[in-house]
């Protein structure tokens, strides 16, 4: 069970220099115009519960699957990757219509709003490197777009400490346990999330209502 402690929200604040609705929008973004399009993005900022429900608010995103990327296959399994030994991270592989949304704007979504990413392998009250910070890429695009937003995040000195998150290759998803999927949906009373994630959802709704779904 993940510890609850009353310090997540605390440590963003403290480490973020700009509230989110003042987040600056990616100078460099990918364009698609072909509606219809579908494309996946596979991000990791610690517990994938809280994640998860952030970006299942959006507009253009039609699903979120919990999971883990960075290690193989054979250890894809919460009670392994929790030990902190193998090279996975909790992660999540994001769905959506480019259309809507862009790749650049769920990237501002991940470090304005879903996690603090100046927190080096931990997030808030868990610890080790399946906590980290990172972004899988699928592709060269991916890649430019988020280097270059992590170095104008940095040049703007949006964040009182160095971003640590890493742009890496994407080897391979693999989802998680069922119980694990729409954690936040289905126990919002869960402890954890009352402390940790649902103020991220209230910030993401109240800083940033033009890029949440409409009820």
């Amino acid at each position: 069970m993940k510890p609850v402690l009353r310090t997540f929200a605390v440590a963003v604040a403290a480490s973020v220099c700009l509230s989110a609705s003042d987040f600056p929008d990616p100078a460099k973004d990918i364009r698609v115009s072909a509606r219809g399009t579908h494309q996946t993005a596979v991000l990791a900022g610690g517990c994938f519960w809280g994640v998860e429900a952030v970006f299942e608010q959006l507009q253009g995103v039609s699903d979120v699957v919990s999971g883990f990327a960075g290690g193989s296959r054979i250890t894809a399994h919460y009670a392994v990757v929790s030990s902190g030994t193998t090279s996975h991270a909790e992660s999540v592989q994001i769905t959506y219509d480019p259309t809507v949304i862009t790749y650049g704007q769920l990237l501002k979504v991940f470090f304005a709003v879903a996690h603090d990413p100046t927190e080096l392998n931990r997030q808030g009250p868990d610890e080790g490197p399946q906590y980290r910070s990172s972004i899988f890429y699928g592709n060269a695009d991916e890649k430019m777009v988020a280097e270059a937003y992590i170095r104008q995040l940095t040049d703007a000195k949006v964040f009182n400490r160095p971003i640590v998150t890493k742009v890496v290759p994407l080897d391979g998803f693999y989802s998680a346990e069922e119980y694990h999927q729409n954690f936040l949906a289905r126990h919002p009373d869960h402890p954890y999330i009352v402390v940790n994630d649902l103020p991220k959802l209230r910030a993401l709704k109240a800083e940033l209502p033009e890029l949440v779904k409409r009820k």
